[in-house]
């Protein structure tokens, strides 16, 4: 079976988590949270890429406050189902030093790689790091770094959709999936 083949089937076999007006409550939600906690403070907001990138195209214009955003890009997964070794891709132009930074995720998950990002952050002088996530996967077990901001939760299976992939794929897919078998 060929890749795109192996896409389309799982995506065909995949069960709906929440739809995606269930997904947009809770980025309205978050965003009011941030808001209250963070419109003083003139933060960077910097989008965990790839998987951040729909949730925080959705929430940023949901923050009616001033603040500047860059982006980071460390990753395990580089298109596997299965975390490795971190490699950074994409670190923050913008100085952090003083500065109150929100990482924006699609999920936390093992929470390594976020971990990872939050002590670099620490190590570039930020004065407060945060974490905002659109799904908290429940994985039954201590995790290096908690999400301050919390959209929904999610069952411990291989999940794709609204910034979430499948192997490269399905990023775009219009809610939150569970992998069949995964």
């Amino acid at each position: 079976m060929s890749l795109l083949e192996e896409i389309k089937q799982v995506e065909r076999e995949a069960e709906l988590l929440y739809t995606e007006t269930q997904l947009e409550a809770a980025i309205d939600r978050i965003a009011l949270e941030i808001t209250a906690r963070l419109s003083a403070s003139n933060p960077i907001l910097l989008p965990v890429l790839n998987g951040g990138i729909i949730f925080a195209g959705k929430l940023l214009p949901r923050l009616p406050f001033p603040l500047q955003i860059d982006g980071i890009h460390a990753s395990r997964y580089r298109g596997e189902t299965s975390g490795g070794k971190i490699q950074w891709l994409l670190k923050p132009s913008l100085p952090l030093q003083g500065r109150t930074v929100l990482l924006v995720d699609d999920i936390l998950d093992e929470g390594l790689t976020l971990s990872v990002i939050k002590q670099w952050c620490v190590e570039q002088g930020a004065a407060d790091i945060l974490i905002a996530v659109l799904i908290d996967k429940q994985i039954g077990r201590e995790r290096p770094c908690r999400a301050d901001f919390i959209g929904l939760e999610a069952v411990n299976r291989y999940l794709f959709g609204y910034g979430l992939d499948y192997k490269n794929y399905l990023r775009n897919a219009p809610g939150l999936y569970a992998c069949k078998g995964l």
